[in-house]
């Protein structure tokens, strides 16, 4: 699990930079720096979305994980985690903190590159992958500190929690995941890192976290549409 305590330092040294220097900037240039990571985020999302190979898979991982969001109410139990989180903790409004730790985890943990470097990780022991994952989501944190504050670094935990199971249980996993599924399942995530980027704009304030089980959906959808077509084919 080296790479997943690199990317976990990396987080937490960026969102101190972060938060110290956001502190100290103007409100008009917190919302200008905030207005710009929409932008990218919005970029980001578009550029893992587009490489699905059936969009339809990604239309159903998203409709199914949002019923099952809903059901499982997550981003409310999120934002009372972060709420909880802050009471104990310093720093930044409540809103703003679990914001911060919501909107940075699903950033962190969305993406083909935590899946992939966790299981390299875990077979092998090889996290120069999650070494280059750690770098960029340090920078990262340090621009998202900057507007959401102290909550980012938290999400430092859902790293440990997400990556860490995908290494402890890579040999499993990686017998089970094919190319194609890793491909929906990062295509759906770019979805949500889409929803991401239009909150951060404050075009309209998406439930995101609820559409988090859609990740995990998308390779079930992906494996059966295989099958049928196999059968028919």
């Amino acid at each position: 699990m080296v790479g997943t305590f690199i990317n976990m330092g990396t987080i937490i040294a960026g969102s101190a930079i972060g938060a110290s220097a956001g502190s100290r900037l103007p409100v008009k240039m917190r919302a200008a720096v905030m207005n710009g990571i929409g932008l990218l985020t919005i970029l980001i999302g578009i550029q893992m979305a587009i490489k699905t190979n059936d969009v339809l898979i990604v239309l159903g991982a998203i409709l199914l994980g949002a019923v099952v969001g809903e059901l499982l109410n997550i981003e409310d139990r999120l934002v009372n985690l972060g709420e909880f989180l802050q009471a104990r903790l310093s720093g930044g409004s409540p809103n703003s903190f679990a914001e911060g730790f919501v909107t940075s985890s699903i950033v962190f943990c969305v993406g083909a590159m935590a899946i992939l470097g966790s299981i390299a990780d875990g077979l092998n022991g090889d996290f120069r992958l999650l070494s280059v994952k750690a770098v960029l989501d340090g920078f990262a944190s340090i621009a998202f500190a900057a507007s959401l504050g102290w909550g980012v670094a938290l999400s430092s935990l859902s790293i440990l929690i997400y990556q860490g199971a995908l290494t402890l249980f890579a040999n499993s996993i990686a017998s089970f995941l094919t190319e194609p599924m890793i491909t929906e399942m990062s295509a759906t995530g770019g979805l949500i890192i889409v929803g991401i980027g239009i909150k951060l704009l404050g075009l309209k304030d998406l439930r995101l976290a609820n559409f988090v089980p859609a990740i995990a959906i998308a390779p079930l959808i992906q494996a059966l549409a295989s099958r049928v077509a196999g059968f028919f084919g």
